[in-house]
Formats: structure tokens, sequence, C-alpha cells
């Protein structure tokens, strides 16, 4: 099996090596990115769940306090909006203030994340490349070869030229695999973002109907 692959990388020619880069830049992206988001949708929760009771409880100033001293998007979020609702801005500010620590958070999760479809179409074009310019060395050897050997000779250099094209699709296809299932855990994360927001608005919303 090893032999087989050493000989199929071997004989696609030079854009192998090109391919090969690819396909590892993307995957280093891949692992950072999946293992960065996992992090941040466990911290995230955790701290939603630790900061939601304080305020459910009116304790706005040491949810804030909490907040602050977390650190992470969530947190951040939820202490824009906590301090405007201390300052006793109305609701819309405070709506606006946690958008506003949302759209703070979003280009950390997406980072990076476009590069693999990217790079999955780069690991295509230069298969397809690799084995135009394959045929053309063939068509040009076979040109001036031995009639009796040219069939054979051309089969041979088709099915080389091939090589590039099959590594490019390989390349590409768990690329776009991949970039799907981040961008799913990302939209998991957004919307995570949002009905907090909406949890935490609405139970203020509630503190304020008890008042009146």
């Amino acid at each position: 099996m090893l032999e087989t692959i050493i000989r199929f990388f071997q004989e696609g020619g030079v854009f192998m090596y090109p391919i090969a880069l690819v396909l590892a830049i993307g995957l280093a992206i891949a692992v950072e990115r999946y293992f960065y988001l996992s992090k941040a949708k466990r911290s995230n929760r955790h701290d939603f769940d630790r900061l939601l009771p304080l305020v459910g409880k009116r304790d706005y100033r040491s949810a804030l306090e909490q907040a602050n001293s977390s650190g992470t998007a969530m947190a951040n979020m939820l202490a824009a909006g906590l301090s405007r609702l201390l300052n006793r801005q109305p609701r819309d500010e405070i709506e606006t203030a946690m958008e506003e620590g949302l759209m703070e958070a979003l280009p950390r999760l997406e980072k990076r994340t476009p590069y693999l479809a990217t790079l999955a179409n780069v690991s295509t074009l230069l298969g397809l490349l690799g084995t135009i310019i394959g045929l053309i060395a063939a068509f040009t050897a076979v040109a001036n070869a031995d009639p009796a050997e040219k069939a054979n000779l051309l089969s041979q250099s088709i099915s080389v030229a091939m090589n590039t094209t099959a590594f490019g699709l390989m390349a590409a296809i768990p690329l776009l695999l991949m970039n799907a299932v981040l961008q799913t855990k990302t939209n998991e994360i957004i919307d995570s973002f949002e009905m907090a927001g909406i949890k935490v608005m609405n139970v203020i919303s509630g503190h304020e109907a008890n008042k009146s």
C-alpha cells in the first residue's frame, strides 16, 4: 500500500508537491480552527451558565464583575449590556451594546476558515494544470517516438498525467468537507450568542415588569 502511494506520488510529476503543500496548509488551518472553536464553545457556554443565575437574582454588579474578569467573547458581550443596564440606559441601548460585542467576536470566530474553500479550489486547479502540462509533454514525446510504440507510450503518459488531477481532487474534497464542518460550528456559536442575548434581555424585562 505504501509503495503504491509513493509510486503514485512520484509518477505525478512536479505538480504533486505544490498540491501536497496546499493540503498540508489546509489541514493545519482546519485542526487549529477546530480546536479553537471547540474551546470557544465550551468556555462561552460555561460563562453563560455562570452569569445567567446572577442576572436572574438581579445581582447585576456581581455579574458584571465576573464577566469583566473572564475575558471570553460571551462574557464581553454580556458585560457590555450589563454596563449599560447599570447606567440605567434604555433597552435598545443595552441590545445595541450586546450586538456590538457579538460583532467584535465574529472576526475571531471566522478567522482563516474561508481559506479552506480557496485552498480546495487551488488544489483542483493545480491538478488540472499539472495534467495539461503532462499531456503536452506526452504528445511532444509521442511525436518523435517509433510508430509501433506510440499507442503504448501515449497511454502510459496520459495515465501519469492524470495522477495530478486525481491528487488535486483528493486534496480538495476533504478540505471542502472540513470547511463545511467548521462553518457549522461557527454558526452554532453565533446562534448561541444571539440566544444568550435574548435570554438575558427577557430576564431583565421580567424584572422591569415586576417592578411596575
